[in-house]
């Protein structure tokens, strides 16, 4: 959760590059919320669910105008299940996220996967985060990571 009075008005992704064909990805390994207090935009705090241990963090991308994230407005792209003896399951790959003033925040994507529908909107900024994380599996196993993402509502 954001501290106390505080808002998300940026996101970064931590996501594991492709690692080739007959390798094992994990797509989508975390998304981690930069918090802000009033009209400061990089308030230096931070707010993350448990994140995978594959991939690197981004950049922050910020929503433009001293603007914020519109609690439930966000899309995961997911990649289709692969239901074969040898296939590699990754789930999310990528998310975006609706600023409020409708500007849209989108994370490195992937050309294997699909966007899912977005989520309904409630008109307070979003201050927390809750993901399910997939466990490691191990080496020689089939590692996936997010699987699913919920959103708090300041109040």
């Amino acid at each position: 959760m954001c501290p106390k009075g505080s808002y998300s008005s940026g996101i970064s992704f931590k996501v594991e590059a492709s690692q080739g064909v007959m390798e094992d990805d994990t797509g989508l390994n975390g998304i981690r919320l930069h918090c802000s207090r009033g009209r400061d935009p990089s308030g230096g705090y931070t707010a993350e669910s448990q994140s995978g241990r594959w991939g690197h963090w981004s950049e922050a991308c910020w929503c433009p105008h001293r603007g914020w994230l519109a609690a439930g407005g966000f899309a995961l792209q997911v990649q289709v299940p692969q239901c074969g003896l040898l296939s590699d399951e990754v789930t999310a790959t990528s998310a975006c996220f609706a600023c409020s003033d409708s500007h849209i925040l989108e994370g490195p994507g992937s050309a294997w996967s699909q966007w899912g529908g977005w989520s309904p909107q409630c008109p307070r900024a979003v201050c927390g985060i809750q993901m399910r994380q997939d466990p490691a599996r191990g080496l020689k196993r089939d590692n996936t990571a997010v699987s699913n993402l919920c959103l708090f509502c300041c109040l």
